[in-house]
């Protein structure tokens, strides 16, 4: 079991850092004001988003349900664990929505909102580490 959960911490690391960066490329990329720059910036965002992120996820998942099913029971905290789960696909897809809208050259989002934007899996992260570690209830 402790194989399953090294695998399952290790892709969600590779996720994460991929959740914090790709947003960060966006702010810089929604900052840029050469054509050089902004192919530069689709480049970068596509690698990042088809060659570690979706991996790192499509993993993180894979082996958290294999932990889910093969080693339950489980207390109450694993729902908001899956909760949050499931809030992080969903922004991992909007990820890709922003994705295409820059690869299209039609994001219209300023750099600041992009600042913003990019805390939000920081959120995500404290509370998941928080009940996988604590199991409140």
């Amino acid at each position: 079991m402790l194989w399953l959960k090294w695998l399952h911490i290790v892709f969600m690391v590779t996720w994460f850092a991929g959740l914090f960066y790709l947003p960060r490329l966006f702010v810089y990329h929604a900052m840029s004001e050469d054509a050089p720059s902004r192919e530069r910036f689709k480049i970068m965002e596509r690698k990042l988003y088809y060659g570690i992120m979706a991996p790192g996820a499509i993993l993180t998942l894979a082996f958290g349900l294999w932990l889910w099913l093969g080693y339950g029971p489980w207390g109450y905290w694993i729902h908001a664990k899956l909760a949050l789960a499931l809030m992080l696909i969903a922004y991992h897809l909007y990820c890709g929505k922003l994705l295409k809208d820059f690869a299209h050259d039609r994001s219209v989002k300023s750099h600041v909102w992009f600042r913003w934007f990019n805390e939000f899996p920081v959120l995500i992260l404290f509370a998941a580490v928080w009940l996988a570690l604590f199991k409140p209830f």
